[in-house]
This record gives C-alpha cells, structure tokens and sequence, in this order.
C-alpha cells in the first residue's frame, strides 16, 4: 500500500518504478499549458502521474506517454488502465529515438534524467531514469522539433545547468523559450530547477519565479493553488 499514491482524481501504483512521483513531475504536470491542446507526450512517462496530470486538466486530449524502461511503461499502462482516463491515455515501451506515430503533438512535456555526464548510480534501472549523456538531451531536442506541431509548445523541467543546455541546443531547431520559471525551495534559497517553454513563436521570454516553501514544512498559497486540484492536502 505504501507503493501508491492517492491524488483527488487517480491513484498511482508507484511498485516497479525506478524513480517515484516527485517534486518536479507534479509541478510540471500542474502548470505545463497549451490552449485548446488536442494531442499530448509525455516523454519518459515513468508512473504515468504527469500524462494523469494532463489528462485531467486537458480533458479532450489524447495523452501519449513514451517510457524507455519496461517496467515503468508497465506501471505507467496499468495506472492508465485503472484511472477514469483510460480512454485518453496510452504508455509506450519505447526510446524516444525511436517513436515513430502518424501525427504532431500539440502539447509535449518531459521531466527527463539530467546527471549528464555525472557519476553514474550504481542501481542500474535508477541509473536509466536519472542518468543521461549530452547526446541524450539533443536527440530528445531533435525528436521533439520532428514531433511538435508548429503551434505546440514543448515544456520541461531540469537543474539549471542542463535546462540552459537544452535551451541552447534547441536554438539551432528555431525553439526558443517564451516561459522561464525559476523554481526556489524558498525565499532565502538560490533557484535549483527552471521549468522552460519553448516554443517556434520567438516571442521574448517571460521570466517568474515560484517558491515551494514558506518557511519549513509550510508551502507557498502559489504551491498550493498549481496543485489544489490533485493533492489530497490541499
């Protein structure tokens, strides 16, 4: 029981899965927006929470969810198959690099590994998950220039280091960031991750920060209000 994690409207069995549902995941899958957005991917799914996420805010979507390791994908499709978003949601057990389907996303969002180049993990399937060499993020840049519909948006999240990275390899596919929110544990702590938009519009970025924490153990009114509609505490 303790493997499963209850949101307002899903649960996730998180059994199997490398890495957990996290900070990250849920504030990406809370705030990552595209008006009127039809076709959904999330790229490295895991437990499937972020395309849950989606599929509950964006209600019309079809929400494809990729995940390179089996396992997760296996989570990801049974915590698909047991929610109310069955219908909208599909998990692929497949490297990003290699997903080929007859359309263009209109939304695509990814809370990818981002220890590049760093010391390795030496539990190997945690490894995949949180690991990637630089190749990684320019062929997940390369696929998502191919696989995002002109209109789209394609939002991430990672440390900042790795997202300025991502967001200078995009640059050469014509993506450039209109969102930079700077993510803060609190007031009195330096940014730690940027979740980035970026998009083929070449507007100029819009820059906003957003603390976790008030003080110890109480969370910001702008925490609570991205996720009021998913936790249970809120």
């Amino acid at each position: 029981m303790g493997n499963v994690f209850k949101f307002k409207k899903f649960e996730v069995d998180q059994s199997g899965c490398a890495m957990k549902i996290n900070t990250d995941g849920v504030l990406l899958g809370a705030i990552a927006e595209q008006l009127g957005a039809r076709y959904i991917l999330d790229i490295g799914t895991g437990t499937g929470v972020i395309a849950m996420m989606l599929a509950q805010r964006f209600e019309n979507a079809q929400v494809d969810a990729v995940e390179i390791d089996e396992q997760a994908a296996l989570a990801a499709k049974g915590n698909f198959s047991n929610s109310d978003f069955a219908a909208n949601c599909n998990a692929y057990h497949k490297d990003i690099s290699a997903f080929q389907i007859d359309r263009k996303y209109d939304l695509v969002v990814s809370n990818p590994p981002f220890f590049v180049n760093d010391l390795k993990n030496q539990e190997h399937r945690k490894g995949i998950a949180r690991h990637a060499a630089s190749q990684f993020f320019e062929s997940m840049v390369e696929r998502v220039a191919d696989l995002l519909d002109k209109s789209g948006s394609f939002w991430f999240i990672l440390p900042i280091k790795q997202a300025a990275y991502m967001v200078k390899i995009a640059s050469a596919y014509g993506l450039s960031p209109s969102v930079v929110i700077h993510l803060h544990s609190d007031d009195s702590k330096p940014e730690f991750r940027w979740i980035v938009c970026l998009d083929y519009a070449g507007k100029e970025t819009l820059h906003q920060n957003l603390n976790i924490y008030e003080m110890e153990g109480v969370y910001t009114a702008a925490y609570k209000q991205l996720l009021k509609d998913f936790f249970l505490a809120f």
